[in-house]
C-alpha cells in the first residue's frame, strides 16, 4: 500500500470521525429563553422566593395542586437552608451540591408530592415537524429537613399543546396529559433518608409532529416535578432544576470514541507501513 493511499485512508477515517463531531454539535436545540431563571418579572425580588412572587421572565406556572404550590426560585449555593429573606425550604446538605452552571445562576425547587405543586412552562416557537430537539438541565433532589424515609424524584417534561395537570382522586396520583404532547422524563434518582443526590446532567430528545405544533411552530415546554412515582405521602420528595441548556458541555462519549478510533485507525496504517518498509531493507 502506497504512502498516499495510507495516509488518504487515514485522513478518511479521522474525516468520518470528526464528520460525526460536527453532527452531533450542529444537532437542533430547542429555543428555550430564561434558562437559568435569573430574569425576574419583580425586579425587587433578587432571588430565593416562591415562584408565583419572583415570576422568572417568560416562565408561567400551572394550578397548585390540593395543599398550596411549593415552588420556589433559589440562588445557587442555597440549596441546603433557607437564606435570609427567602422562603426556599432547606433541604438535608449529606453529601451536598457541587457548582455545575456559572455562579449567580438561579435553580427551580419543587417538592415532588403532587399535592403541594405546580408545572411551571413556556411557550417556544420556530419548531418544524419531523426535526429532532435536544434539551439539556441539570437535576438534583434532596429530602426536606425534619423528615426521613428513601424517595425517588425525577422531571417529567412534555412538549406539545400543554395543558399537564395531575389527578390525585387515587394514590398515587398520575399526570393529566392532553392530547398533542410529547413526554420524556429525566433519569430516576433515588434519595436515602436525610440525604441528598447531587447535579446531574440529563438529555432529552423530541421530535415533534405537526399535531403537537401550533401556528408559527409553536409549542409549550413544560416541567412536572415527580416524587414517589406520584405518592401523596409526604416525605417529601424535593426535586431541583438548574442550567436548562441545550448545548451540551461535552462531547457524548460515544462521539469521542468515534474520533478515537480515527486516530488509532492512522495510527495502526503509518506503523504497518514504517514496518513493511524496515523488512525491504
Amino acid at each position: 500500500m502506497s504512502l498516499r493511499k495510507s495516509l488518504t485512508l487515514g485522513v478518511s477515517a479521522i474525516a468520518l470521525s470528526l464528520g460525526f463531531v460536527y453532527a452531533a454539535e450542529a444537532a437542533a436545540v430547542l429555543p428555550v429563553t430564561n434558562l437559568t431563571f435569573n430574569e425576574l418579572t419583580n425586579p425587587l425580588m433578587q432571588q430565593k422566593d416562591f415562584f408565583n412572587t419572583v415570576l422568572p421572565t417568560g416562565w408561567s406556572v400551572g394550578t397548585a395542586g390540593a395543599g398550596g404550590s411549593l415552588t420556589y426560585v433559589g440562588e445557587q449555593g442555597s440549596e441546603g437552608y433557607s437564606g435570609t429573606g427567602g422562603n426556599i425550604y432547606p433541604v438535608y446538605t449529606n453529601p451536598g451540591f457541587s457548582v455545575t452552571v456559572p455562579a449567580g445562576t438561579n435553580f427551580f425547587q419543587a417538592d415532588g408530592n403532587p399535592n403541594y405543586e405546580n408545572t411551571i412552562f413556556q411557550t417556544v416557537t420556530g419548531l418544524t415537524a419531523g426535526t429532532t430537539y435536544s434539551l439539556q438541565f441539570q437535576q438534583a433532589a434532596g429530602q426536606q429537613t425534619g423528615f426521613t424515609g428513601l424517595t425517588h424524584e425525577q422531571w417529567k417534561v412534555f412538549l406539545g399543546t400543554g395543558g399537564i395537570g395531575v389527578d390525585c382522586t387515587a394514590n398515587p396520583c398520575v399526570p393529566i396529559i392532553p392530547t398533542g404532547n410529547l413526554e420524556q422524563d429525566s433519569t430516576l434518582m433515588t434519595t436515602p433518608s436525610e440525604m441528598n443526590v447531587n447535579w446531574n446532567s440529563v438529555t432529552l430528545d423530541f421530535t415533534p409532529s405537526a399535531a403537537e405544533l401550533g401556528s408559527g411552530g409553536s409549542a409549550i415546554l413544560t416541567f412536572l416535578a415527580w416524587g414517589d412515582n406520584g405518592s401523596t405521602t409526604n416525605l417529601p420528595p424535593t426535586v431541583f432544576l438548574e442550567g436548562v441548556n441545550t448545548t451540551p458541555v461535552v462531547p457524548e462519549p460515544a462521539t469521542l470514541s468515534l474520533l478515537g478510533a480515527g486516530l488509532l485507525g492512522l495510527g495502526g496504517i503509518m506503523l504497518r507501513r514504517r514496518a513493511k518498509s524496515g523488512a525491504a531493507i
